[in-house]
């Protein structure tokens, strides 16, 4: 696509050019093409592109994926986008800011993609919406001004290196690969352009994301100072500047990710932020009617699909999305997938609805004395030969969970978890679906 014709285009749409949403269009076929590249894309793919304004970039990922969502902010364009594509039925155009497209729909459309050219004013909110922890997307190739994708990959001693360099790549690897002049823009934009490409990480140890952020926040407020005068008291600092390696006058901008990584951990107080799981916890065995007849370690209990007891907790907020956690790759069973809101087996001699007010407390922080009965489910494979009692609770507040058990936590509708569980059973804890199909009937029995 041309400079002529997205000027036709631009015409025939009405559209001026705008410096305050940062419309500058890309007029280079090549680049275009190579910018998606960096996609990797296969036929089972779903792409989400912000911004595709004339469609530069959509028309080398049009035909190539299952599903292709365009969300575009100046209305004509999108409209001009759904005439354009109106025959393609695998193109979603969507007509809205993309700092508030609800990104917990696209869970259900795995593998998912992220495309864009963003806008040079509202880029970083939108990566913030779309990128940040938990995610959807396996890969992401976003093009923004050359000083901003600078900052991303810096490394400690570079200039461009702070706050939101670690903030990224907490997240994600992070790789310049194209560098783009003004010239190949309509308007020509003042600034050069670089395009990056962002893969998740997999290679962190497990750590408290929220208290990482507030250490960061608090250590680059003031990056010129000596680090210990910023963070929080209370610490031994001679005994964590051994641990990093570093002298006591450190800054903020001299300590790499897995030194802020160190310094989170030294400063998490949570008691189990190290320990998923212990082999040599001890619960109860029971048999076909859920009668106790002994007991065993945990190790053993899984070693030898013995039955046992489990609970299950689902927690709702006021707009009755259910909390879903990110199993942490440290765990035993089903690491890395989605559970329910709390889970856990009952210690020995402990009741099933004691051990659930313990769960919520544990793996969340919720304090409640009472919780709601929803049903029981038989042991049986998918359950990991647990009898498991399943309650419901509704909670607004905050949340604080070991990061060891733990790697996130989302809030989601009822419907999106349907759909996803329809489409990716995979990504979930086979308990889990057990528990929310007994939801849903009980829900439905309430209901008629």
């Amino acid at each position: 696509m041309n400079e002529r014709e997205i000027r036709q285009i631009l015409n025939h749409t009405g559209v001026l050019p705008s410096r305050q949403l940062g419309q500058n269009f890309l007029t280079d076929e090549a680049t275009a093409a190579g910018i998606v590249s960096h996609l990797d894309l296969s036929p089972e793919d779903t792409v989400v592109e912000v911004g595709p304004g004339t469609g530069a970039l959509t028309r080398h990922v049009v035909g190539r994926v299952k599903k292709l969502i365009l969300v575009e902010f100046d209305s004509r364009l999108a409209a001009a986008l759904r005439e354009k594509f109106a025959q393609v039925p695998e193109v979603e155009v969507v007509h809205q800011d993309a700092v508030e497209f609800d990104v917990r729909r696209l869970f259900a459309h795995r593998p998912i993609k992220f495309l864009g050219n963003l806008p040079y004013a509202s880029g970083g909110a939108i990566m913030k919406n779309f990128l940040s922890v938990p995610h959807p997307f396996s890969r992401a190739v976003i093009m923004l001004q050359k000083e901003v994708i600078d900052r991303l990959s810096a490394q400690p001693g570079h200039a461009d290196y702070g706050l939101l360099s670690l903030r990224v790549q907490s997240g994600w690897h992070v790789k310049t690969v194209m560098e783009v002049p003004p010239e190949v823009f309509y308007p020509i934009p003042q600034v050069d352009s670089s395009v990056a490409l962002l893969e998740p990480r997999e290679d962190l140890p497990p750590f408290d994301r929220r208290l990482f952020d507030e250490l960061l926040r608090r250590g680059f407020g003031q990056r010129r100072k000596q680090l210990h005068k910023l963070l929080p008291e209370g610490k031994d600092w001679e005994q964590l500047t051994a641990l990093l390696g570093v002298a006591k006058t450190v800054r903020a901008e001299e300590l790499d990710l897995a030194q802020w990584l160190t310094i989170t951990h030294f400063y998490d107080e949570h008691p189990l932020k190290e320990i998923p799981q212990k082999g040599s916890e001890i619960f109860d065995l029971v048999d076909d009617q859920d009668q106790v007849i002994g007991q065993a370690t945990r190790a053993e209990i899984h070693a030898n699909d013995w039955k046992h007891r489990a609970v299950h907790v689902f927690v709702f907020n006021k707009r009755r999305d259910l909390l879903l956690q990110l199993r942490s790759r440290m765990k035993d069973k089903h690491p890395g997938v989605w559970d329910s809101s709390a889970a856990g087996h009952l210690d020995a001699g402990e009741g099933y609805q004691s051990a659930a007010v313990r769960e919520l407390e544990e793996e969340l922080g919720i304090a409640k004395d009472q919780v709601i009965e929803v049903g029981k489910l038989p042991p049986s494979e998918a359950t990991g030969w647990e009898f498991i009692t399943l309650y419901a609770v509704q909670y607004q507040g905050a949340l604080r969970y070991p990061c060891s058990e733990v790697e996130a936590v989302q809030w989601f509708p009822l419907e999106v978890v349907d759909q996803w569980i329809k489409n990716r059973p995979q990504d979930f804890a086979s308990g889990f679906i057990e528990c929310w199909k007994c939801f849903r009937r009980e829900s439905a029995g309430t209901a008629d």
